[in-house]
């Protein structure tokens, strides 16, 4: 059933990019939007105000060696705090919603498909898991 929501997806950004078809304008596209989630992400600390980015250096242990991958997770920080207001978190939706659409309209010229990237990433993910070490 997923994969029919991801092809439904991917046909309708198909069908509905008339302007943008261009395979320099759709990379182009999909920088712009990247570039508006990332503005998005900043103003929910500088404009709004409900999250903080409380950033310094990550603290690695001296001795690897004595470190399990687990416990190395809890010890690196996010650096974010709070949590996004219900405004902050539409525009983060919608900047999102629209990368994805860029996204699936490379796929579509580049004659890939969306929904067996996403298997084949999380194949790679579940097989590594931690030790994928993204």
């Amino acid at each position: 059933m997923k994969d029919v929501i991801f092809d439904d997806f991917q046909n309708s950004v198909n069908e509905s990019l008339l302007r943008h078809r261009s395979i320099l304008d759709i990379m182009t596209k999909l920088q712009e939007s990247e570039a508006r989630i990332n503005r998005a992400v900043a103003k929910t600390v500088t404009n709004c105000g409900c999250m903080q980015v409380e950033a310094k250096k990550q603290e690695m242990p001296l001795h690897t060696d004595d470190v399990d991958i687990e416990s190395l997770k809890h010890q690196l920080q996010t650096h974010l705090s709070g949590t996004t207001c219900e405004n902050c978190r539409d525009v983060l939706e919608r900047e999102i919603g629209n990368h994805m659409f860029y996204l699936a309209s490379l796929c579509n010229l580049l004659d890939l498909n969306l929904y067996d990237i996403l298997l084949k990433e999380y194949d790679r993910i579940d097989t590594l898991g931690k030790f994928s070490l993204r």
